[in-house]
């Protein structure tokens, strides 16, 4: 648990060597996700990693192996190193760092799940457009 509170403190604060690799490891980097991240699961925690403009990581519970990484489903921001794919990791730290999320799973794709997350009801899709982030990631 003492871990757990100074990752989620440090991601807090932004701190760069955080970003260096991603601690979210409830999904196998090959195989299946467990079954507790079926289609249509609910995924409720505070966000403890961004990736970039489209993905983050939501803490199910303590310890990396319970730390789910989510693509949202709803939105496809611009790759980290296109244009605008740095604004769009910046935004979406900014709307979410430290926030409780709570996420439904669509399905798995490579070594996360693609869900549609909600901070106090809204979509982070919604949030992100309204905010002025273009879509164009390679999912679009």
């Amino acid at each position: 648990m003492r871990a757990y509170a100074i990752l989620v403190f440090l991601t807090a604060c932004g701190l760069p060597a955080l970003a260096a690799a991603d601690p979210c490891k409830a999904v196998p980097d090959h195989g299946a996700a467990p079954a507790w991240l079926a289609h249509g699961a609910t995924v409720t925690g505070p966000v403890v990693y961004i990736g970039d403009g489209d993905s983050l990581c939501v803490a199910a519970g303590d310890g990396p192996a319970n730390w789910v990484e989510i693509r949202l489903a709803d939105f496809y921001a611009p790759e980290l190193r296109a244009p605008g794919g740095a604004e769009a990791k910046a935004t979406l730290q900014r709307l979410t760092r430290g926030r409780i999320l709570t996420c439904v799973v669509d399905h798995q794709t490579y070594d996360r799940v693609a869900a549609v997350c909600r901070l106090r009801g809204k979509s982070l899709g919604d949030r992100m457009r309204e905010a002025g982030i273009p879509e164009g990631g390679r999912g679009r």
